[in-house]
């Protein structure tokens, strides 16, 4: 459990001027960070708000109470009190805008809560929406396993002005005792971050079954299930840092950038284990290079940056494909990505990502958003995803809708490490197999056919034959027997 949280003192403070500038009866956004398990501590890197929603309206906004009733005629309420206002919130919107800022953190950061500019007052009259929020977020970003049961809600009082913070218990029902204070203040938190970077290569080979439970299993299905199953083996591969086996639980005492690589055990071939499933029909291959930063604070373990890179490429692969399925939703033809290569009736009037591939004739090619790297704060990164067709400008679209953020002048400050995109191809059943399971059969069927041969080139021996060449052994074993006989 969070016990303390510690804020990044330069980035709340510009935070809070913004906010006071702006003279906003209320607000609501996102609360970047970090929770450690580890030192039971929460870590605040920035405050990003939540953009207006689609019809230009805020998303959080003040119900102020009626000042008298007319219908009682009852005597107006004093002006200073405001006891009885409260927030609304479009919590659906919030959610989305955590589900797409998610998919833009790197290793050792996430979407830890929310914050709230508002008054007193109304804070207190609002603690069940809130709290409702606080999950709706968390919900929307649960990617990967997640030791903490807690997220961060923070106040920021502009009368008097007092920055507040409270754990949020994720409980399946929220109550009052879900908000539990805790203590907060500001500090160094962005400067003392040490960077790790891995560039990981994988080669994922997912078997298309057959049957009545996988009649409507479509492309993004078999890679979600694979993408799940290849986690838990990347969880325990060993790995090595600066060239180094990492194998004693300790703080990283170096700076500079960490070069970590990822030690995972052979695996067994799928193309051949696929070969003796009886109820395989194909294989979809996924391969690709995958690049991971992760930032950490300097009093925890190097073992915590080898866990927070293994969650970032789980969760950069899941985002991809999250993308992908994201523009296929109402597209009546195939992307610009995802190209098959010999169509038939079905698969022309969906999707790639969306085909069903029990019904597949014909191989099929789609290529995965990859992911670039923008600079944010005191030297760490967030990252997006580009599709082949689009440029760096979507880039700058994207930074300054969901983050509140300029993209760099300079292009090249953009680290763009994958250089070729994630590649997504599936195979029918004897296009994966035949060179494998059906070359022991051929070579024990030509090795029928040269036994046979050289059998009928064979001279064929009369039984006359084989009878005097026993005579004749016999013969000569008894003359032999014969002369030692003698010599004795």
């Amino acid at each position: 459990m969070v016990k303390a949280v510690v804020g990044d003192e330069t980035q709340l403070q510009l935070a809070e001027d913004r906010l006071s500038q702006f003279s906003l009866p209320a607000q609501v956004g996102l609360v970047i960070g970090k929770l450690s398990s580890y030192l039971e501590r929460g870590f605040v890197f920035d405050l990003v708000p939540t953009p207006q929603n689609d019809a230009g309206q805020p998303v959080c906004s003040v119900l102020e109470a009626s000042k008298f009733d007319s219908k009682k005629g009852s005597k107006p309420k004093s002006r200073t009190s405001d006891s009885s206002s409260s927030l609304v919130i479009d919590k659906d919107w919030v959610a989305e805008h955590a589900r797409q800022v998610s998919r833009m953190m790197v290793g050792g950061m996430k979407v830890v809560g929310i914050y709230v500019w508002a008054s007193e007052a109304a804070f207190k009259n609002s603690t069940m929406v809130l709290c409702q929020t606080v999950k709706g977020v968390a919900e929307a970003i649960s990617f990967c396993d997640d030791d903490m049961d807690e997220r961060l809600l923070i106040h920021i009082c502009y009368s008097p002005r007092r920055w507040t913070c409270r754990n949020c218990t994720l409980s399946s029902n929220i109550t009052s005792s879900s908000l539990q204070p805790c203590d907060f203040k500001m500090g160094r938190v962005l400067t003392s971050l040490q960077a790790f970077k891995c560039l990981y290569n994988f080669d994922l080979r997912l078997p298309i079954y057959q049957g009545k439970a996988s009649n409507s299993q479509t492309l993004s299905d078999v890679l979600r299930n694979g993408i799940s199953i290849y986690a838990k083996e990347l969880r325990g591969a060993k790995a090595m840092i600066d060239g180094h086996l990492v194998v004693n639980d300790e703080t990283c005492k170096t700076d500079g950038l960490h070069e970590v690589e990822l030690l995972l055990p052979f695996m067994k071939d799928m193309y051949i284990e696929a070969s003796s499933q009886k109820d395989v029909i194909g294989v979809v291959s996924f391969t690709g290079s995958v690049c991971s930063f992760s930032f950490l604070n300097s009093k925890e373990p190097i073992s915590q940056a080898i866990a927070d890179i293994k969650d970032d490429i789980i969760r950069s692969l899941q985002s991809r494909l999250d993308i992908i399925c994201d523009e296929a939703d109402g597209d009546l033809g195939l992307t610009d990505d995802g190209i098959m290569e010999e169509s038939n009736d079905l698969s022309s009037e969906k999707p790639v990502s969306q085909l069903v591939l029990r019904s597949l004739r014909k191989n099929c090619n789609l290529s995965l958003p990859r992911r670039v790297f923008v600079p944010w704060l005191a030297g760490t990164f967030i990252s997006d995803y580009l599709q082949s067709s689009e440029t760096l400008e979507v880039l700058k679209d994207h930074c300054v809708e969901l983050m509140s953020m300029e993209t760099p002048n300079d292009a090249s400050t953009i680290l763009e490490p994958e250089e070729e995109a994630l590649r997504v191809i599936t195979r029918s059943f004897w296009d994966v197999v035949v060179p494998y399971s059906s070359a022991p059969s051929s070579f024990e069927e030509k090795s029928r056919e040269i036994t046979s041969a050289e059998n009928s080139q064979k001279p064929t021996k009369s039984p006359n034959v084989n009878f005097i060449a026993a005579v004749f052994f016999l013969l000569l074993s008894v003359i032999v027997g014969y002369m030692l006989v003698r010599k004795s």
